[in-house]
């Protein structure tokens, strides 16, 4: 079983930044994506920043030129850089990671992974 895990969370003022991390049991670089999603009470978990094996970026739109993923290989650790932060950003935030396999029947495998989340407050 892979650990997955975050930290960095914490109350920011609006306008502030905030950087997270996260790092696993298994090289970050193992994975074939790794993303950062978001949850609010009430409401379903939202996928706001991702990263292929191929260094493929994609973000939401409502964070789009305000977050940043990326990875470290000396540290073997994913960010999350937020600048602008507003209101709205806070959330509970989630590393997740994916591992795609093939078995020995030639079957795809999707082995999903989450962290146990971090708490980010935006708020004067």
């Amino acid at each position: 079983q892979v650990h997955v895990e975050e930290s960095g969370g914490g109350l920011v003022q609006p306008g502030g930044s905030l950087t997270l991390s996260c790092t696993a049991s298994k090289s970050v670089f193992s994975f074939n994506i790794m993303s950062w999603y978001r949850q609010t009470p009430g409401a379903q978990r939202e996928l706001i920043a991702s990263l292929n094996a191929g260094g493929i970026e994609t973000y939401a739109d409502t964070v789009q030129g305000r977050f940043t993923i990326s990875k470290d290989r000396d540290k073997d650790t994913l960010y999350l850089q937020m600048i602008a932060m507003k209101s709205e950003d806070t959330a509970v935030y989630y590393c997740y990671a994916r591992k795609n396999l093939i078995g020995v029947g030639l079957e795809n495998l999707t082995y999903d992974y989450w962290g146990q989340g971090t708490q980010v407050t935006v708020s004067s």
